[in-house]
């Protein structure tokens, strides 16, 4: 039996959670915020299949409801039954992947911020895109990216050197 919801699952679903962790800073709620997406997905599939773009609509779930909880004050907690141990002294770089850095630096913005910069540079969106996809000013998207780059240029780590070049490059 032909399932196309089942299919597009099994194909962008990965993705999904990738795209998930970026915006909300944490995997495991990344794939939350990709699973219930997917339920309001299923419930809209008779409006996007087969002209729709169900990815697309999926993605746009994801990200108003990262943008709505990042206006929240809650900040993300990882419970864990044992403190693990502090790391060496060192290169942060050296211990860890890329991967890793990059969802540390976005875990430690305000999840608005965080939207704006997944939806700016992950996804390459232009400044108006994103206004009109989260619903607010093109003010509020260039506040909020250049709060959001400003506080990854103060703190320590290898991100900081990034985003200094990156500006660098503009001017």
């Amino acid at each position: 039996m032909n399932d196309p919801f089942g299919e597009f699952v099994a194909a962008r679903y990965a993705a999904l959670v990738r795209y998930g962790a970026l915006l909300t800073g944490d995997p495991g709620h990344g794939e939350d915020l990709a699973q219930d997406a997917l339920v309001k997905t299923y419930r809209a599939w008779r409006k996007l299949h087969p002209e729709g773009d169900p990815e697309a609509y999926t993605r746009r779930v994801m990200t108003r409801a990262a943008w709505r909880a990042g206006r929240r004050l809650w900040r993300f907690e990882i419970p864990a039954a044992v403190l693990p141990d502090r790391p060496a002294e060192g290169d942060f770089s050296e211990r860890q992947g890329t991967a890793d850095v990059v969802l540390a630096a976005l875990r430690a913005l305000p999840g608005a911020q965080r939207v704006v910069l997944v939806l700016r540079y992950w996804a390459g969106l232009s400044e108006q895109e994103i206004a009109v996809q989260l619903g607010c000013s093109i003010g509020t998207v260039k506040s909020r990216a250049s709060r959001a780059i400003a506080a990854l240029r103060r703190a320590d780590g290898p991100l900081a050197d990034a985003f200094i070049l990156t500006e660098d490059r503009r001017r």
